[in-house]
């Protein structure tokens, strides 16, 4: 059974088709209106989420599907002791495809490999986000019209940044790009993503703490908060929430064609002037997001044969 776990479950032909699927229902969305129909969509978020969830659940509404939902362990039997294996096994029983949000790393996986309909991973811990990453990329190609040739800086969190994480895996496989990863020296990208994403591909990247320094060198500047939940001591949570805070005044020194993106919620990385500057595409995002998940959910249940 087909699922999608990570980003790289999904070939460079696979995503450039989902986006080609998303640009057509945006532009012809009655066509679709009707494609899950009868379909249901299982999501089960043991983690809080606004975006995720709901656009899960507006993108099945919206092709005349169905949702069973479930927010919250503690609404689930995941409350009783129940393992992610017998949840997969028993809401495969209710649904034709699960989207799943998890604090553990890996436990999109395991509900993967024991489900009998498929399973996108909807954000597992740290680890990954793949259908974020799959808005980011839509995002990219309608602001810049082009997925190389480009320079990419990610800024903030990149240490427990799931998007992060998925988000260089993805941009990585297209061509002649550069990265610059701006954070506090306490939150640099894992060695596993530099090695793996960066490294072995021979793809330039810099490191830094100074956005303001190469803020005018970028094409996409992918902004992220200091995620609370993944500190284990308060302190340094509140030593380093404010690393970064993008302000008109700083974007003063960024091109004009820049592109601002943040997978939300945001606190206080962005300042709220920000919002009415046109570089700002970070609602885009939002919207965009429901419809790669309309174009992943269709591409699934087709493969699945629930079509």
């Amino acid at each position: 059974m087909r699922s999608v776990i990570d980003v790289p479950d999904l070939s460079l032909e696979e995503i450039d088709r989902l986006m080609d699927t998303a640009e057509d229902i945006i532009a012809h969305p009655a066509v679709y209106s009707e494609r899950c129909r009868g379909k249901k969509l299982a999501t089960l978020f043991f983690e809080p989420s606004t975006r995720t969830r709901l656009s899960f659940e507006a993108a099945m509404y919206e092709l005349g599907g169905n949702v069973l939902s479930v927010t919250g362990a503690g609404t689930s039997s995941a409350a009783k002791g129940e393992s992610v294996a017998d949840t997969a096994k028993t809401v495969s029983c209710y649904a034709d495809i699960i989207a799943m949000r998890h604090p553990k790393e890996g436990a999109a996986l395991v509900a993967a490999n024991n489900a009998s309909v498929p399973v996108i991973n909807a954000g597992d811990g740290g680890h990954c986000h793949p259908t974020q990453t799959l808005a980011d990329l839509l995002t990219i190609r309608r602001e810049k019209g082009r997925m190389g040739n480009l320079t990419v800086g990610v800024c903030g969190d990149l240490k427990f940044g799931r998007t992060v994480h998925s988000l260089i895996a993805a941009m990585s496989r297209y061509e002649n790009l550069r990265f610059v990863l701006i954070s506090p020296e306490e939150l640099k990208v894992p060695s596993y993503v530099k090695n793996e994403c960066l490294k072995q591909k021979n793809i330039p990247y810099t490191q830094t703490t100074d956005l303001e320094s190469v803020i005018g060198d970028l094409d996409i500047l992918y902004m992220t908060r200091v995620q609370r939940e993944r500190f284990f001591n308060e302190e340094d949570y509140l030593r380093l929430k404010d690393s970064y805070i993008l302000t008109p005044e700083k974007l003063q020194k960024a091109r004009p064609d820049l592109c601002v993106m943040h997978p939300l919620p945001r606190v206080n990385e962005i300042s709220v002037a920000v919002d009415d500057d046109p570089r700002a595409c970070y609602f885009k995002q939002v919207l965009n997001g429901k419809y790669m998940r309309m174009a992943l959910i269709l591409m699934l249940l087709k493969e699945a044969g629930r079509l």
